[in-house]
């Protein structure tokens, strides 16, 4: 488990991931995502609605519904997924919780968590789906190998 993200938004990272190293094939039910990444089935289909009311992912019902990317890779930005599930609160608040931790009055980890903090953020801000996507395609074969 990461640090500073929900469960729920590492779920949903390695869905959104899944399914752009899966784009051009058909749609893909919440179960058979869940199975090919290995994470619970009721989890991934809550998570996949959420993303879809955030215009990253789409649905079809039908027979030959389910889940797909809605937007080319190189418009969908680490940091779009981690808004839509998260939120950006955690870049914006002390990482331990204080009330008024600023630059007057710092928390013990300010002036350190504030260059971690703005790393993270630029680095999910500049990483698009299609700049990852080898990268992703060798990780979701690890998870999986028949997942390709």
């Amino acid at each position: 488990m990461t640090v500073i993200f929900s469960k729920k938004c590492e779920l949903a990272l390695q869905a959104v991931l899944y399914l752009s190293v899966n784009k051009d094939k058909n749609f893909f039910s919440a179960s058979g995502i869940s199975e090919q990444i290995k994470m619970p089935k009721e989890f991934i289909a809550k998570i996949l609605q959420s993303l879809v009311s955030h215009g990253i992912v789409v649905s079809k019902k039908g027979k030959t519904g389910g889940f797909n990317i809605n937007k080319p890779l190189n418009e969908i930005r680490l940091i779009d997924i981690v808004a839509a599930v998260d939120g950006l609160e955690i870049f914006h608040k002390c990482v331990l919780g204080f009330e008024g931790c600023n630059v007057e009055q710092p928390c013990p980890l300010h002036n350190k968590w504030g260059k971690l903090r703005d790393m993270t953020y630029n680095m999910l801000s500049e990483e698009t789906l299609l700049d990852i996507l080898d990268k992703t395609e060798e990780k979701i074969k690890s998870i999986n190998p028949a997942n390709i």
